[in-house]
């Protein structure tokens, strides 16, 4: 098949069924992108959320982007883009015509109860598998903790967080390396 299709029709199939935004579709984007197709590595996926978060926009369509700009150039990056956000442009138009009549239904209200549980633990997975990634020594589990009770604890934009590990990790390495050449 055709790369530019079998790239529309992968990311028009994520858009479709990932509910709760960019961390919910992670596992989704590991099975199709980094093993069934392999136009990234887990690693890069990991790298390509990190920058997603910290660049305007959705997560989703950033991520979709970089990953079709990486395998075939502008014109992936538009391709994939189109397709991560066609199945949800359509969904919200479709339910905005119809969601005044059914949100009173308490199978409605149930429904979405349910949905929200299944996000919260799909949300939980892609950290799971996330960390396993990104945390490999003793250094990444302290910026971890870290981070993580910042986050907790702190009024502060997720980015000042992504930016101030990147210049943690750049300092780590960097007197780590001086440290190694010394020896």
């Amino acid at each position: 098949m055709n790369i530019m299709l079998e790239m529309f029709l992968t990311f028009a199939k994520i858009g479709a069924v990932t509910f709760g935004g960019g961390y919910a579709m992670l596992p989704i984007l590991e099975r199709e992108i980094v093993e069934k197709h392999k136009w990234a590595t887990s690693q890069e996926l990991l790298d390509y959320f990190a920058i997603g978060q910290c660049t305007p926009g959705v997560i989703a369509v950033n991520t979709a982007t970089f990953i079709g700009y990486r395998n075939k150039g502008i014109i992936g990056g538009i391709t994939t883009t189109l397709a991560v956000v066609t199945p949800s442009v359509v969904i919200i138009t479709i339910i905005a015509l119809f969601i005044q009549n059914f949100l009173e239904y308490e199978a409605v209200q149930y429904a979405l109860t349910g949905i929200r549980i299944c996000v919260c633990v799909m949300i939980f997975n892609a950290v799971a598998k996330m960390m396993k990634s990104a945390v490999v020594d003793k250094i990444t589990l302290v910026i971890f903790i870290t981070v993580l009770i910042c986050a907790l604890f702190l009024d502060v934009s997720t980015v000042l967080f992504v930016v101030l590990a990147a210049f943690v990790g750049i300092a780590v390495k960097s007197i780590t390396e001086k440290g190694g050449d010394k020896k």
